[in-house]
């Protein structure tokens, strides 16, 4: 049986899913309920249920799920719970995941566009470009596949047709992530309304990346 301090923990956990989810839509970075965050959680994961509105979601309908299984009979995770399981499956330095449809992100992802090396920014995403995932219908095992290929030494991709995905050690990290890469993709389609726009090397990136190291948000799991 849980001890009061473990449930306590529990419900914090549940309640920074759900303030994540919130702030995506005051960012701006989200809309309604299109979007969906999980956490890393014990030997599973917590993720937000499919479509309840953030203002009304309360902590005991977001839903723990195992890593090595499909939801159980009655839950009703996000519909896009297999790219969540199978991302955090796959990186066991991911601790949360935050995946919305920003506009100018999502514009990109329609025209099939990764995010070059417009900005040293970039970096933050773990190489020299964000890339963008081919398309496959939501919450598909091919969506999966193609989600866990783009973010393979990333931390960010576009999904065509679809949206972004961000995922950090922490959802602090992941919701500063999310909101870096919709700001790079805004950049980036105002340079393609004056012209092609020059880009930095991948030399210059990586020498970026290795100065950020450390940089940003702090690895607490909340």
């Amino acid at each position: 049986m849980s001890s009061a301090k473990d449930r306590a923990e529990d419900k914090t956990r549940r309640q920074s899913v759900i303030g994540a989810c919130r702030d995506m839509n005051r960012l701006g970075i989200n809309q309604g309920t299109s979007g969906n965050i999980s956490l890393r959680h014990e030997d599973g994961m917590l993720i937000t249920p499919t479509s309840v509105p953030y203002d009304t979601m309360r902590p005991e309908q977001i839903v723990f799920m195992k890593l090595d299984s499909a939801p159980e009979a009655g839950q009703r995770p996000s519909s896009e719970w297999r790219f969540h399981r199978d991302i955090l499956k796959a990186r066991p330095d991911v601790n949360a995941i935050v995946h919305a449809h920003p506009p100018y992100s999502t514009i990109l992802a329609i025209m099939g566009r990764e995010i070059p090396p417009v900005h040293y920014m970039i970096a933050c995403a773990g190489g020299d470009t964000i890339r963008c995932a081919p398309y496959a219908t939501f919450g598909t095992e091919e969506l999966s596949r193609h989600a866990v290929a783009a973010l393979r030494d990333r931390s960010a991709c576009l999904l065509a047709h679809h949206g972004m995905i961000a995922v950090g050690a922490s959802l602090a990290k992941a919701m500063w992530l999310a909101v870096e890469v919709e700001t790079l993709a805004r950049q980036y389609h105002g340079c393609l309304q004056i012209g092609t726009p020059p880009l930095l090397s991948k030399a210059e990136i990586e020498n970026v990346r290795t100065r950020m190291a450390g940089y940003g948000v702090g690895d607490s799991e909340s």
